[in-house]
């Protein structure tokens, strides 16, 4: 070893890792301020009270450990007010009462008020019929244990049961033998229950947050990861729209000078810089999109759908159950084909939500022709109760896909519940009027 230090063993490490986990849990800070905190009110309990009372039901833990401690006197009075003189049973009524209020302000340091008043409670005691613990100094450490295990680390509330074994193994050994009726089995026996049961719901709840955070962190992922495979599907589709125009661009570019009788070199060689770049242009579409494309994927046969093939999709989706009428308003005119096939995929991931989470409810699919752009309507009503199908669970995927084509060109779009308990997607698509004379 460097520096000629001995290894230390493993039994040796873990004797120092026992004692660091001690002084840390109930020597470090022992009397530090930590009040207790206040009771949530948003329970479903605590909901259905008025406001005011619920104001008051935030310091219910407070109350619960007042009382506790009121207990504790009375307890220590009614035991002790026959065998013991008057300003010692006052006394022992602090000593009994203090911990258990002590740990509304510094848990940790009434568990040593209690161990250390315990014995002070017991030599004061005219009569030694219960050893090492007094009745009110049993019911205190009890309610003590409790409430400072509830607030602390379940490491915690074992070192406190062990000391407090010590302790009472320690009175019963040196000082115990003229004494019959020792009380340390039953507290030992009471307590290790009590903490056990505390340690399972402090293990219970952390097991819950740790589940509720990894549902949180799966349920992003699952968002992200949706919302990449949605670009993904979005730029292979709009390859296929961009590498059509870009083929007509090309072809065209090099059939122009061939319609023109005698054409002068200029002209030659602007359509063929057109053509090298539109060539060029497709190359780079093919490589960017070999790159999001999966190794399972297969090109459409097929050209993409337009706002043409609206009236076969709906009726696909009535033969699968789904009552949907159109409507559309405004002059009908063909528009850029990104658009088109934007409004296509949006209109068909509405239906389709539709279908999955309000079974057995009617549509309507609105278009509109506006000036400056296109305007979609999606709405259905609410399930009906008595619904054979039942709504299937969903994340909201669906959602982002559309919003994500949607700020794709540069449109708006609103999603959300009806008064009547259904569902509406509203959808404007800017498209420029330069845009729409082109494609005409």
């Amino acid at each position: 070893m460097p520096g000629g230090t001995k290894p230390r063993s493993p039994e040796f490490r873990l004797a120092a890792d026992v004692l660091r986990g001690l002084r840390q849990d109930l020597f470090h800070d022992a009397f530090a301020y930590d009040p207790l905190p206040r009771m949530r009110v948003d329970g479903p309990l605590t909901r259905l009270l008025p406001p005011r009372l619920r104001a008051y039901a935030a310091w219910t833990p407070h109350a619960v450990v007042v009382a506790a401690g009121l207990l504790t006197m009375a307890v220590t009075y009614a035991v002790d007010q026959f065998s013991v003189l008057g300003p010692v049973l006052l006394l022992s009524a602090l000593l009994t009462t203090g911990p258990v209020l002590l740990t509304l302000v510094r848990p940790v340091g009434a568990f040593w008020f209690s161990l250390a008043a315990a014995p002070v409670t017991a030599f004061f005691a005219a009569e030694y019929d219960e050893w090492p613990w007094r009745a009110g100094s049993f019911v205190c450490h009890l309610v003590v244990l409790t409430v400072v295990a509830l607030r602390t680390r379940p490491r915690a509330a074992a070192w406190m049961w062990v000391l407090t074994a010590l302790y009472s193994i320690g009175a019963d050994i040196l000082l115990g033998s003229g004494y019959y009726n020792s009380n340390s089995g039953p507290l030992l026996v009471v307590s290790a229950l009590i903490l056990l049961a505390v340690s399972v719901r402090h293990v219970r709840r952390e097991a819950r947050q740790e589940v509720t955070a990894q549902r949180t962190v799966t349920a992003h992922e699952r968002s992200r990861r949706t919302l990449l495979e949605e670009r993904t599907t979005i730029a292979r589709e709009l390859h296929d729209v961009v590498a059509h125009h870009m083929s007509v661009v090309a072809i065209q570019a090099e059939a122009a000078p061939y319609r023109v009788e005698n054409p002068p070199p200029e002209l030659e060689k602007a359509f063929a810089t057109i053509r090298e770049n539109a060539v060029a242009a497709l190359t780079e579409l093919r490589r960017v999109l070999g790159v999001v494309r999966a190794e399972d994927y297969e090109a459409p046969d097929a050209p993409q759908p337009t706002l043409a093939d609206l009236d076969a999709l709906l009726a696909n989706v009535r033969e699968a159950g789904l009552a949907v009428d159109k409507a559309v308003t405004g002059a009908v005119r063909e528009l850029p084909q990104g658009v088109e096939l934007s409004a296509y995929r949006i209109v068909q991931e509405a239906l389709s939500n539709t279908l999955r989470h309000a079974p057995g409810a009617s549509a309507r699919v609105e278009v509109s022709y506006v000036l400056g752009g296109l305007g979609l309507r999606v709405v259905n009503g609410a399930p009906p109760r008595a619904a054979l199908i039942k709504p299937s669970p969903g994340a909201g995927h669906g959602l982002t896909g559309m919003r994500e084509r949607v700020t794709m060109l540069n449109g708006e779009m609103t999603a959300g519940a009806t008064d009547d308990g259904g569902h509406e997607v509203t959808v404007f698509l800017p498209v420029p009027t330069a845009a729409i004379e082109g494609e005409a």
